[in-house]
């Protein structure tokens, strides 16, 4: 086997450390959760977007917050209601008088969706309409008003919220919004230990300070390695047939996909799969990937991209259940499936 090159092996390094630095922060404000703090994490050494879904109350909020602590990076926050409308976000053009000349033009004014790291509290509680004022931001890195493209600040990366869809005063997401999310992390409830350490920490005055590690010029650096990284014809050809497999009556559905999923991944899907086992594949001391790298990510980077169809909602399948089975009945190899 071919040795690493010593300055991948020493960015390799620098990652995983600078990795556990931002991990070890979050943690001294979120307890527990670490699947969601590595999800997100995940996706903000890709470039990717993510999607935490919960109850409120859950700290997905705080989750976001703390991030953004840890990072010398622009922030803003936007809360998404019923009323916010796209200019709301992106900014609009406002007419301004010149005060030595008296003239008067069209100036634009950045909407809070102008900063690298945005936080977009409860997204599904805004109408459809606002919802997809984020589409161009999130795949383009730009908006575009009155003709005129603004390019975004980079390293730019949406981590958003949602409320469960059966709550109230809730709209379900454009399928060409979710899909631009590279992670939907389900936020469960906390367990009995880690309660009594939340109120510890939250009702005996103790105030826990952040520091910030990393910089936006470190960030776009890691990203750039995580793309780096070697996935082995064999291992990329496996992610391919998962992603194929969401499909119904396609050559890889298994039995519930074809019984209960309307449509299955966009290849968004296969890139999202490939880019975050590359991250798992840094974080295990490799620079290649392997097939355990490709399905513990494969739900994060799935669950949101299986729509099911009627049938299947009416008898409460759980996406899920549907992705697990596909992990089961899909070889990590041609050869063993002949």
């Amino acid at each position: 086997m071919a040795s690493i090159d010593p300055r991948v092996q020493k960015a390799t390094d620098e990652f995983r450390h600078k990795y556990a630095l931002v991990r070890g922060e979050i943690g001294k404000v979120i307890v527990g959760q670490q699947e969601i703090v590595d999800g997100v994490l995940t996706c903000l050494f890709v470039g990717g977007h993510a999607l935490l879904e919960g109850v409120p109350g859950l700290g997905k909020t705080l989750l976001i917050r703390t991030l953004s602590q840890t990072l010398s990076l622009d922030f803003s926050r936007i809360q998404f209601t019923p009323d916010l409308m796209p200019a709301d976000i992106i900014g609009t053009n406002v007419i301004m008088e010149d005060q030595s000349t008296g003239r008067r033009e069209f100036t634009f004014q950045q909407g809070p969706l102008f900063a690298q790291m945005v936080l977009a509290d409860e997204i599904n509680r805004a109408t459809p309409k606002t919802q997809s004022a984020l589409l161009e931001a999130m795949q383009e890195h730009s908006v575009t008003v009155a003709r005129q493209r603004y390019q975004l600040l980079e390293p730019f990366f949406v981590m958003a919220t949602q409320n469960p869809i059966e709550q109230e005063g809730t709209y379900p997401l454009p399928e060409a919004q979710v899909d631009r999310f590279l992670f939907k992390l389900i936020v469960g409830y906390a367990s009995r230990e880690e309660l009594h350490e939340v109120l510890n920490r939250t009702t005996a005055g103790k105030d826990p300070q952040v520091a910030q590690v990393m910089t936006g010029d470190e960030i776009i650096g890691a990203q750039k390695l995580v793309r780096r990284v070697v996935m082995a014809p064999p291992v990329q050809d496996y992610a391919i047939r998962l992603s194929l497999a969401t499909h119904p009556e396609g050559p890889f559905a298994t039995e519930m996909v074809n019984r209960y999923v309307r449509w299955g991944s966009s290849p968004r899907g296969a890139q999202a799969i490939t880019l975050a086992a590359k991250v798992k594949a840094l974080l295990d001391g490799r620079f290649n990937t392997a097939f355990q790298d490709v399905q513990s990510v494969f739900s994060p980077a799935m669950r949101h991209r299986v729509l099911l169809n009627f049938e299947g909602e009416a008898e409460g399948i759980d996406t899920d259940d549907v992705l697990a089975e596909i992990l089961t009945k899909t070889p990590t190899t041609v050869e063993a499936a002949a």
